[in-house]
């Protein structure tokens, strides 16, 4: 018998543990460690990242199988918890998207489905609840994982697979006056106010903070045209917020997508990885993956676009786009697709560049880690903007929220370049250094900032878990450059990602830990730990970019199975 540990009980550990149970893997006992007091919600569909009114962005034909699906559970859930979220079994069809808090409910009870199926196959389970692991050791020589609990409990395991998901430290809240270093746990926003309230970012984060105040302060009504009006509160007349986006964009909006799940058969397979990387000096082509991926898919099923944008580069065709969003007034646009997006839903019809830029960006992710230097700094300067902007898919609901704020002068978008600059106060708050439209320097005070830029990379100093990292067992994300002139070129632009190693070769040094295909992390000397995986997205982000939620949950299990069963994956 092995031990096996689970770090985390969200979503992640849920797709992990379902693997285990669907493979029977019998000789393991497997530990789940969580440091609240449920398993399956994690972070984003629990009370410490949602409230009522906060709902996912993808619908139950989107989510990756589990045990049942969301309509079966729904059609079998108690009526009491089903009227808590003015739901019913009748209400619900599979293209419909869920208030978070009850997706949570439902994550929870696929794993105590989870758990029996376990049982049924001699697979022992023993849940740590309200168990913090607080740090990680790893003994080579004894070939087991050492995990201290915050209760100062040491359990000695087999395998560990970190699942421990979102994270958002807090560096100054409680000690400023008026200042959220995240939206999280919401229920700390939920505040009458009578002034202007900061908000950094535009993404679901600033939106999920944006929801919550917006109930605070007032209410919505919407009329039998669907059309949504807010109301301000008579105490909170100075109620206003500020969105301060980069680039002054919002996200995109959900639209219906005809693949309603990424296929892992679009990978690249190991064979494919192997081939490509002989042909093109040890790396996966940026080109290539855009060339198979968006513009072949163009060409088939969007040929005007095709057509209009043929021999385009990909950063001239990424242009292009980025071009047609920055020509039209920010909020126009957005009401703009929100309407084109309701279009999409209401016929059944997807919108085919923005579904192949999602699909790009699901390949990209598992491909990224064979990118050249070069190839990386393209896709973080050029395609990974608009990537960022587009699959957002804020939902339709969210939208005409946001709208609705806009029509009643309570929510203003503020475009800023990368030189804004945000201070605490000395009076609590934030100062707000910014550029306006017309250059002009702008500083605002306002009383209360919140920090809604979204999940963090963990650069490698600040991870936790400082027992992998003092024992090298660990370390930094990095690319080589396929040309050192290159690397010496950006190094002298002033690239502070481009470090110089011992041997006096140039890298591109990226947040997070070095990982290879099957999430074990590397060593200094590249050598892949046999013990350890990691899942934990703002851990690898550097070369696992894309956060995107279950899709990378079931692929990243699935590739972690292998090597756990497979000696041909486990010896690579």
């Amino acid at each position: 018998m092995q031990t096996i540990a689970l770090l985390g009980g969200g979503p992640a550990a849920l797709f992990m543990y379902k693997r285990i149970v669907e493979a029977k893997l019998c000789n393991y006992t497997v530990h789940i460690f969580e440091k609240h007091e449920k398993l399956g919600a994690g972070l984003p569909y629990s009370k410490y990242g949602a409230s009522k009114e906060h709902i996912t962005n993808v619908s139950s034909n989107e989510i990756p199988s589990i045990k049942t699906s969301v309509k079966d559970w729904i059609s079998q859930a108690p009526k009491a918890l089903l009227r808590k979220f003015d739901m019913d079994e009748i209400s619900l069809n599979e293209y419909k998207v869920l208030p978070r808090l009850l997706f949570g409910e439902y994550l929870e009870a696929q794993f105590n489905l989870l758990q029996k199926e376990a049982k049924k196959a001699g697979i022992q389970t023993v849940v740590h609840l309200n168990s913090e692991v607080v740090n990680v050791l790893d003994n080579e020589n004894a070939e087991k994982v050492n995990v201290i609990l915050k209760s100062g409990e040491k359990l000695t395991l087999d395998k560990v697979i970190i699942c421990t998901g979102h994270s958002f430290p807090r560096k100054k809240e409680k000690k400023v006056k008026g200042w959220f270093d995240s939206p999280y746990p919401p229920e700390k926003l939920a505040l009458q106010v009578n002034y202007k309230v900061a908000i950094r970012g535009a993404s679901l984060t600033a939106i999920d903070a944006v929801r919550t105040m917006a109930r605070a302060n007032g209410k919505f009504t919407h009329g039998s045209d669907g059309v949504y009006t807010y109301h301000l509160s008579k105490k909170s007349k100075g109620f206003k917020i500020k969105l301060f986006s980069l680039g002054g964009l919002l996200p995109g909006v959900r639209i219906h997508l005809e693949d309603t799940r990424p296929d892992p058969s679009d990978l690249l397979s190991e064979d494919e990885i192997k081939i490509i990387k002989n042909q093109h000096k040890g790396f996966i082509p940026l080109d290539y993956v855009y060339d198979q991926n968006f513009r072949k898919i163009l060409q088939e099923k969007q040929p005007d676009l095709y057509k209009e944008s043929k021999g385009m580069a990909m950063e001239e065709f990424m242009e292009f786009m980025m071009d047609k969003r920055k020509k039209t007034d920010p909020m126009r646009l957005f009401r703009q697709e929100y309407e084109e997006a309701e279009q999409s839903i209401e016929t059944q019809e997807s919108i085919i560049w923005k579904e192949t830029l999602a699909d790009l960006s699901y390949v990209i992710n598992y491909a990224i880690k064979h990118f050249s230097a070069e190839d990386m700094l393209r896709y973080k300067r050029s395609l990974q903007p608009l990537i960022s902007l587009i699959i957002a898919f804020v939902p339709q609901s969210s939208a005409r929220e946001i709208l609705a704020l806009h029509n009643a002068g309570v929510l203003e978008l503020v475009d800023v370049d990368k030189n804004s600059l945000v201070k605490p106060s000395e009076k609590g708050g934030c100062i707000y250094s910014y550029g306006d439209k017309k250059n002009q320097k702008k500083k605002e005070h306002f009383k209360m900032f919140i920090d809604a830029l979204g999940q963090m990379p963990f650069y490698f100093k600040k991870l936790p878990f400082n027992g992998l990292i003092h024992t090298h067992t660990l370390s930094p994300a990095y690319l080589n450059f396929a040309d050192q002139e290159n690397a010496i070129q950006e190094f002298e632009e002033g690239n502070k990602e481009v470090h110089k190693d011992v041997s006096g070769v140039y890298l591109l040094h990226l947040p997070g830990i070095s990982i290879n295909d099957y999430f074990q992390p590397l060593n200094q000397y590249g050598v892949a730990n046999k013990r350890i995986y990691v899942m934990a997205v703002p851990y690898i982000s550097g070369l696992n970019p894309d956060y995107s939620g279950l899709d990378f949950c079931e692929v990243a299990s699935q590739k972690i199975l292998d090597n756990l069963t497979d000696p041909y994956h486990r010896n690579r």
